[in-house]
């Protein structure tokens, strides 16, 4: 990959960076040999960015090239917009109060440098704004009111702004930048795609084990693309990319849908995408969803406060009470009492005003079906742990006592009513990647639930197909990122 730091003129940045050429903006625009090679990645360091400015059209021109400039004219947007600013990093507030309690002035300057600072004492809380504001070289102005310190404006600065007495260690931050670039690129098959897989190493419950995450990574680059793990303090490296995969686990109030929501402005292939994040996380939806399309389900209800009396005589006891967000066996209660029934329901509603009640469906275990580009991927059957009737048990802290087995079977030996029915309700959702959870009691089966963050575990959902089913996911990474780039996605 060549490195490009382009300048309104040479004498701007007079400082050497290994494996990086300084070009003057002009002849990056005009001359073709820097036209054709998607390789490329330009740090447009110009003196402006306001629109039709030649600092703009650096940045519209890579992007038009697939050349992934630093920064993107969607960040230089950002960037005139300071309420849009504030609003992008108001989850810093913490850091900020924290890395500028000792400050004794109301105002505080920070230079940031390829998302380093001089003082050491400031490294997180640059690295953080670097990350959300993809910008080379930043300046941010912060202002202490009330006792509480808040950012007044962020602004991107020119090679030409630059201290003297900076320029040594501006080197060297840059120096580092790409040292850790270099880290993480191996020699691969083309073409050359790179792919994102946010995870939180500190999940004890992940949707894919570290097994699966290892075996995703090879089958990625078997197919071409590189793969680099990030995590929540990555958004705005978001740009980088072409793809994003998230395999943490996804809530619609939560870092996993804005990262969502992100990537697809910034024109990623992303699994999973907002809409289904959106659609499959709230059981409220799904009831009405699956119900309007005459998908078979458990009797449904619901429930809200007027209507609580009308649990019993449509359900019966025992019945299953949801939370609409609820996952991995948490926020969901079986009951078999009225008093019971009072009691969680007026728990669950203490967090959201619809809540779900089902008919309660024994069965030995529940089918998962995995689906993918509108195709199934896997099916397993997702075991009880002896004498519980979910798949997870719990103690009253949350804490997994048991889990009971997953055993993947061939979609050829599974029952074509649990396929076929699978299918029809995910397809509702989109083409992403699904589990839908299903109950088969003789030759009828009903939804339970249809999952946007499907485990896919080594050892478990992949006994069937071992290693293929990896890459049959990369497959279908590799084939929307190339239908994208010829504009037919």
């Amino acid at each position: 990959m060549r490195n490009l730091f382009v300048v309104n003129n040479p004498r701007d940045w007079p400082l050497e960076v290994p494996g990086v050429e300084v070009v003057p903006a002009r002849t990056y625009l005009t001359d073709p040999a820097y036209g054709n090679d998607r390789s490329i990645k330009v740090f447009n360091l110009c003196k402006s960015y306001h629109y039709q400015s030649i600092g703009y059209y650096v940045s519209l021109l890579a992007e038009a090239r697939g050349q992934k400039p630093l920064p993107k004219v969607g960040t230089m947007e950002d960037l005139q917009s300071q309420n849009l600013v504030r609003l992008l990093t108001e989850s810093l507030d913490e850091l900020i109060e924290k890395s500028l309690s000792t400050i004794k002035s109301d105002e505080f300057e920070l230079s940031i440098y390829f998302g380093q600072n001089l003082a050491n004492r400031y490294a997180t809380l640059s690295h953080q704004l670097f990350n959300l504001l993809q910008s080379p070289l930043l300046r941010a102005y912060f202002v202490r009111k009330r006792n509480q310190w808040r950012i007044r404006t962020v602004r991107a600065i020119a090679a030409s702004d630059i201290p003297p007495h900076h320029q040594e260690f501006v080197v060297k931050a840059a120096t580092d930048y790409f040292m850790g670039r270099r880290q993480h690129m191996r020699k691969r098959p083309a073409p050359r795609y790179d792919l994102a897989i946010l995870h939180a190493p500190d999940n004890t419950e992940p949707p894919s084990n570290s097994k699966a995450m290892k075996k995703f990574e090879k089958a990625a680059e078997s197919l071409g693309l590189q793969v680099e793990f990030i995590t929540r303090t990555d958004i705005g490296r978001l740009p980088e990319f072409d793809a994003l995969f998230i395999r943490d686990t996804t809530y619609a109030n939560h870092y996993t849908f804005r990262f969502s929501r992100r990537a697809v402005a910034e024109g990623l292939v992303v699994i999973d995408d907002p809409d289904s994040i959106l659609k499959c996380n709230n059981k409220v939806y799904l009831a009405e969803l699956l119900t309007r399309n005459n998908i078979p389900t458990p009797k449904t209800l619901i429930v809200h406060r007027d209507n609580i009396e009308q649990i019993v005589p449509l359900l019966a006891l025992p019945c299953v009470l949801k939370q609409p967000d609820s996952s991995f066996s948490r926020g969901v209660v079986k009951v078999t009492t009225e008093a019971e029934l009072r009691t969680k329901t007026s728990e669950l509603m203490e967090k959201s005003e619809l809540i779900i009640a089902q008919e309660w469906l024994p069965t030995e275990f529940d089918w998962r079906v995995g689906i993918l580009d509108r195709r199934v991927l896997f099916v397993a059957k997702y075991m009880f742990p002896r004498g519980h009737w979910q798949i997870v048990k719990r103690d009253e802290q949350r804490q997994i006592l048991s889990e009971g087995p997953t055993v993947a079977v061939s979609v050829s030996e599974a029952p074509e009513v649990v396929v076929m029915t699978a299918l029809k309700a995910a397809n509702l959702i989109g083409d992403g990647l699904y589990g839908v959870d299903l109950k088969q009691q003789e030759n009828r089966c009903y939804v339970i639930e249809i999952n946007d963050n499907p485990n896919v575990d080594a050892g478990n959902e992949d006994d069937v197909l071992k290693d293929a089913i990896y890459r049959e996911i990369m497959g279908s990474f590799l084939r929307r990122i190339e239908e994208r780039k010829r504009g037919s996605r």
